[in-house]
């Protein structure tokens, strides 16, 4: 079944990119020319994706607003002939049928999810963390659909993890299928030591069958005292199996400092407007190091 929505969970408080998240949204910090949140929707859109929900919470409007028409700037960009800034101001607006909802209380991935309820109905959907970008050649969202129409089961972005940071992530029980493909039959969020499965944890994607909001009813509050997302998962796993995809573009963790800096520096690189310029300064700045 062909996937057509998806959801973003971004109402998070963004604590770990204080004081710049204080009174402006982390989805809305920049990565060289655009906010976070953008390339998350980009990568959707290209994925085939046709309607999103964005979970925001309070604090959180200026999201909404990235995404609406803003007649007094685009009559401004016309007026100036900035054909090429009000051309792409109108795309954004354009991309996807974006909807928005509030997470009232903070209580949770899952918690969150739990809202696209209505949106989702009976279809598939992905879930694309707000705190994650990946940059790739193949959309790793669109990696994901694939394999969730090839198999009809539910399938997460997993990729290795550093043995010493399992602990703030999650740890999948799997076995291969094909290439960078898993079966994966258990898992455990934020697993204490000795409790990992493997060195695999799910990274920012995954595509769920509407089963999944049955299974988020009755998930108690797990790590953090909260409703994880990945316990639901696990029921959904250990009842009928998922579909692992080690997918192949790079993942930026948006929600700390260095993932900022990281995804800065190397989508810049690449700029077409900017990207020999920086890489010059780059070049001579690591001569003074």
């Amino acid at each position: 079944m062909k996937i057509k929505k998806a959801v973003i969970p971004a109402a998070g408080f963004g604590t770990r990119v204080l004081p710049a998240s204080k009174a402006s949204p982390k989805e809305m910090l920049n990565l060289v020319d655009k906010p976070t949140i953008q390339y998350i929707v980009e990568e959707a859109v290209a994925s085939g994706i046709e309607d999103i929900l964005i979970i925001t919470s309070r604090g959180k409007a200026s999201v909404e607003d990235h995404f609406d028409r803003s007649p007094e700037l685009e009559q401004k960009l016309a007026q100036s002939g900035r054909e090429k800034e009000l051309s792409e101001l109108i795309r954004i607006s354009h991309m996807a049928n974006i909807h928005f909802v509030r997470q009232q209380e903070m209580l949770g991935l899952g918690h969150a999810v739990y809202h696209a309820k209505s949106f989702v109905g009976d279809e598939p959907f992905a879930v694309l963390y707000g705190d994650d970008v990946i940059i790739g050649e193949t959309p790793a969202c669109l990696e994901l659909c694939r394999e969730y129409e090839h198999y009809g089961l539910g399938v997460a972005g997993i990729k290795p993890v550093p043995p010493e940071h399992l602990s703030r992530y999650s740890s999948m029980k799997i076995s291969p299928v094909g290439k960078n493909v898993y079966q994966i039959t258990d898992m455990i969020e934020k697993p204490p030591k000795g409790q990992e499965f493997s060195n695999y944890s799910i990274l920012g994607r995954c595509v769920l069958p509407p089963k999944i909001f049955d299974m988020l009813e009755t998930t108690p509050p797990g790590a953090g005292g909260e409703i994880q997302l990945t316990d639901a998962m696990k029921t959904l796993a250990r009842a009928e199996t998922m579909i692992g995809v080690d997918f192949s573009g790079k993942r930026y963790d948006i929600g700390n400092k260095l993932g900022v800096m990281q995804a800065s520096v190397e989508i810049a690189l690449k700029h077409p407007e900017i990207g020999q310029d920086f890489k010059e300064y780059l070049v001579n700045l690591a001569k003074n190091l």
